[in-house]
């Protein structure tokens, strides 16, 4: 995920290795951002932040990982 270096973003992708998924994520900046929360992707391959209403799609998924 190192392209995704700031918040200016809607849309990311990941993958399992990013997993468990948090927003924002280890590559994000973090002085200015909400606080961490994480993010169910397993089971839909899809999740939205509560907070900034950042988009992750899971570009790997398989539903027979889900739980992973």
């Amino acid at each position: 995920m190192s392209e995704n270096s700031t918040n200016s973003k809607m849309h990311y992708e990941v993958t399992y290795a990013d997993l468990p998924l948090h927003c924002p994520t280890p590559d994000m900046s973090q002085w200015n951002s909400h606080p961490k929360v994480f993010l169910p992707i397993e089971k839909t391959g899809e999740a939205k932040c509560p907070y900034c209403g950042a988009e992750y799609t899971l570009k790997d998924f398989d539903p027979s990982q889900s739980g992973h």
